[in-house]
């Protein structure tokens, strides 16, 4: 059996599903999706924490589903700017597990994956998916993938 390890970009997704569909992403769905292609051997969504409610029950839903949940403290800067990057902690992950799957599939449309996802499928002979939003899609991402899945209707609430 087909052995997977996904990493979502919950911000990314987020994002990019909320401003060009007005909707947000399904994970249920999307499990249900790859759980039929293989065993889900890791899943991970990476999120900023900031402590709401609706934050928090968004959070629990995902573990429920499968998910670890990795947070990362919401920062605001004096000038009124955020910070909550989670681009180097997915690199980290992605390499530490690439050796022992067959599938990473990675949820984002930021092409400063686009480097990883060379790397492991290089080194590690791995195959590399990527769901994203169409429009909001790094093209270099999408070249990088060994393929690449638009995020549309069947994939939205």
């Amino acid at each position: 059996m087909k052995k997977i390890a996904i990493f979502v970009d919950v911000q990314n997704i987020y994002y990019t599903t909320r401003d060009t569909y007005g909707r947000q992403f399904n994970y249920r769905e999307f499990w249900r999706q790859i759980n039929a292609q293989g065993e889900i051997v890791s899943a991970t969504a990476y999120a900023i924490q900031r402590g709401d409610d609706k934050q928090i029950k968004f959070q629990d839903a995902l573990k429920h589903i499968g998910f670890t949940v990795k947070l990362k403290p919401y920062i605001q800067r004096g000038d009124g700017s955020a910070k909550g990057d989670w681009d180097v902690g997915i690199t980290i992950d992605v390499m530490e597990i690439a050796k022992d799957v067959d599938t990473i599939i990675l949820l984002s449309g930021d092409g400063d994956f686009d480097m990883l996802l060379e790397k492991v499928k290089n080194d590690y002979n791995v195959k590399a998916e990527v769901y994203g939003v169409a429009a909001l899609t790094a093209n270099s991402l999408i070249n990088a993938a060994s393929v690449y899945h638009r995020i549309e209707d069947d994939l939205l609430l």
